[in-house]
């Protein structure tokens, strides 16, 4: 791997604590902090994703990089920080955060112009890491490495992972917050993004009035990664919220498309660029239900269940709005855009809807019949991805449902009634099916390339832990080719409902922060 290629573009343009002291602190006036990673004596290589390398130009792996993705013994040419951010954390201004187990190497740019920068969670401690050591257990990792790595190849915008690397060492982490610490294995994951800006970013500015500042944060961010804004003056900014609105939107909209549900949407964790970031106690949808959450922080009041994260995402665009005011001085603009928000997601979320039935345009009488269809998702509790599946299948043809069909995408006993509203909405389906303008072949084609076949179910997730714990990488390596795959059917006992057995246990549906 070529790391001479890394460059610390970010800390040559803001003002930084140099000091590389690791203490806890608040550090006013500065974006970042440089800081050493801990180092570990004894690492052990879990995973290389020797694509990704190669597509930013790090180019092969070799024995020697063992280091630098364990961030042990570092090039000169590096030097690491780690960023100051502010942020709300369920509803409630929680002031300085920042990168409390993330470290940054810095960014490389391809011979195309893109831009990628390196960062590595669980390094070590940083003046942000409140009280915490800075590092994450193999649980955790293993999750962001397998995770991030399946939404891209969903076709959901997110961050992406590097490499998995045992520590060597013992953390100690309370996973379900009850008072039963355990020691689990250490690792780091090294990921990667075009950018890891943060809402909370541009909040921490705001906040401390450092208004200079925070219109070279936004200039610096415009210019790198938001080429197509080429407005001046207050348009600039304007231009500016309302692309990270769009972004936002679709971001919302993929998540809810592949049944992703994020559990901790606080602000500091949501990307200015429209990126899936910090996958902590997320979770896939397994039966259809508006008001899951994986979070176990998160309830009773579920503010992040899977049915809010589009209502959320305007609530953390409005504080952004406001951390950004002193740049546009605009009530009348940044309401209506805010509103519009609304508007834009729904449209864009019922034009996914179509196409996830086959639909080739948006009719009047859809609203009413997602509705219907949301209704019996949550009464038959059917698996969301499964069903998709199944009505491939049917595709508009006059079927009826069948209690075997049906009853293997279902987490409920379905009897006689239960089938009979299948049926209905079945025969609703095929009737709207029928005004397409398209052939059925391009129907069928449609729903085919935006409703998965595999989804990394927690479950799974939760095995292939148990397996690395002991040394085998068997399913790692399964796995890993289903999620590259995810629209085909690799696996076939990999694409089915979670098993009765997985239900009540931890980690396979609710999981804690510090999942």
């Amino acid at each position: 791997m070529n790391t001479d290629l890394i460059q610390q573009p970010f800390i040559k343009k803001f003002p930084g604590d140099f000091s590389g002291n690791p203490m806890q602190r608040n550090t006013p006036k500065v974006l970042f902090a440089t800081i050493s990673p801990a180092g570990f004596e004894n690492p052990v290589l879990i995973a290389f994703n020797h694509q990704l390398s190669e597509e930013i130009g790090l180019g092969k792996f070799e024995n020697k990089d063992l280091n630098f993705l364990a961030a042990t013994k570092l090039p000169q040419n590096i030097h690491t920080y780690a960023t100051a951010y502010a942020g709300h954390q369920f509803g409630n201004w929680a002031g300085q955060l920042g990168d409390g187990r993330a470290i940054l190497a810095g960014e490389i740019t391809d011979s195309e112009g893109r831009k990628t920068e390196l960062q590595w969670k669980g390094a070590g401690a940083t003046p942000y890491s409140r009280h915490a050591d800075g590092r994450a257990v193999l649980r955790s990792s293993v999750r962001e490495y397998l995770m991030s790595e399946a939404m891209y190849h969903l076709n959901v915008p997110t961050t992406r992972a590097l490499s998995l690397v045992f520590t060597g060492e013992d953390v100690v982490r309370d996973m379900m917050y009850n008072g039963n610490p355990q020691k689990e294995k250490g690792a780091v994951v090294m990921r990667t993004a075009e950018s890891f800006l943060r809402f909370g970013h541009f909040e921490l500015l705001s906040a401390q009035r450092e208004y200079t500042l925070l219109q070279q944060l936004a200039d610096f961010t415009i210019e790198h990664y938001f080429p197509e804004i080429t407005s001046a003056g207050t348009d600039k900014y304007k231009d500016f919220f309302k692309r990270i609105s769009e972004r936002t939107a679709d971001l919302m909209v993929e998540w809810l498309r592949v049944g992703f549900v994020h559990g901790v949407m606080n602000t500091d964790n949501m990307s200015v660029l429209g990126l899936t970031i910090d996958y902590g106690p997320y979770s896939m949808l397994d039966e259809y239900d508006l008001n899951f959450t994986p979070n176990t922080t998160d309830l009773p009041g579920r503010r992040y269940a899977f049915g809010q994260q589009g209502q959320i995402a305007q609530w953390n665009l409005w504080q952004l709005a406001n951390a950004l005011f002193p740049l546009i001085n605009d009530e009348k603009f940044l309401e209506d855009a805010l509103n519009g928000y609304g508007d834009y997601f729904w449209a864009t979320h019922d034009r996914m809807l179509c196409k996830k039935f086959g639909f080739d345009t948006l009719m009047e009488g859809d609203d009413e019949f997602f509705t219907n269809w949301q209704g019996l998702m949550h009464e038959l509790q059917l698996d969301y991805t499964l069903f998709f599946s199944r009505l491939e299948n049917i595709g508009g043809d006059s079927v009826t449902a069948t209690q075997e069909a049906f009853e293997s995408v279902s987490y409920t006993m379905l009897n006689e009634e239960k089938l009979s509203k299948l049926n209905h909405f079945l025969r609703a389906y095929q009737e709207r099916f029928s005004k397409n303008t398209i052939s059925r072949t391009e129907s069928i084609s449609m729903m085919k390339s935006v409703n998965p076949k595999f989804i990394l179910r927690n479950y799974l997730l939760y095995e292939c832990i148990e397996e690395i714990n002991q040394g085998k990488t068997d399913l790692l390596e399964k796995l890993t080719i289903a999620l590259e795959n995810p629209y085909e059917e690799r696996y076939a006992e990999l694409c089915v409902k979670r098993p009765s057995g997985y239900d009540d246990v931890s980690g396979c549906s609710m999981l804690s922060c510090s999942s």
